[in-house]
């Protein structure tokens, strides 16, 4: 079956890391979040449905991001899995793979790294693929 696939706009912000903190340590979130320092750690979404996170000009993240949205324009040392979309600004630069479901890339954005697209069959379905109905699997 074929899956829906709308550009979707990044919707409010649920948690916001300030220009001059550093955290350090796993994060998990719901939602929104928008980063202008640093996270030392993982960033990943919760399961509960679809998370974008954004990363500023300001922002860098040390480790792995693991959500469904990606918009970047500062550094990534690590990972980036976006299971949906990442956008990746002229500023933005990644020292590690990037997986993609869609990807934007502006001309100065660098990836250090591989680029892997994620077929359909290897995304996660969300509930947001199919009008906010839940589909059952097999």
């Amino acid at each position: 079956m074929w899956r829906k696939n709308k550009k979707r706009k990044p919707g409010k912000i649920d948690s916001l890391v300030g220009g001059n903190s550093v955290l350090t340590g796993d994060v998990k979130f719901s939602g929104g979040m928008h980063v202008d320092g640093t996270i030392k750690g993982t960033v990943c979404s919760d399961d509960g449905g679809y998370s974008c996170l954004t990363v500023s000009e300001r922002g860098t993240i040390e480790g792995e991001v693991q959500v469904e949205c990606v918009l970047l324009s500062g550094l990534v040392k690590g990972d980036v899995r976006a299971s949906e979309q990442i956008a990746l600004a002229s500023s933005a630069r990644v020292e590690g793979d990037v997986y993609y479901g869609l990807m934007e890339m502006a001309i100065g954005a660098e990836v250090n790294g591989k680029l892997v697209r994620i077929t359909d069959e290897e995304r996660p379905a969300l509930s947001l693929d199919y009008g906010g109905v839940p589909q059952e699997s097999d």
